[in-house]
């Protein structure tokens, strides 16, 4: 695989912008965001949207936990 072009990857960068946008708005309700999920998914590399994927839920685990709202599951709290 050849790197991406710097027009590749802001198309890319964008696609994830917009997908990402529409899952905030939407309150996570992905069926409402296929679409753009779906041009997310064919603009970046695989690896690139693996990586994408992982990190956003990390941003938001990240940010539960500083604010406070983070709620350990039952298994959490027996270990």
């Amino acid at each position: 695989m050849s790197a991406p072009s710097m027009k590749e990857r802001k198309a890319c960068w964008n696609a994830r912008d917009i997908y990402w946008k529409c899952l905030d708005e939407n309150m996570e309700d992905t069926s409402k965001c296929d679409k753009l999920r779906c041009s997310f998914e064919n603009l970046c590399p695989q690896q690139w949207v693996k990586y994408f994927n992982k990190r956003r839920d990390f941003l938001q685990y990240k940010a539960q936990m500083e604010s406070g709202q983070f709620l350990p599951s039952e298994k959490t709290e027996k270990s």
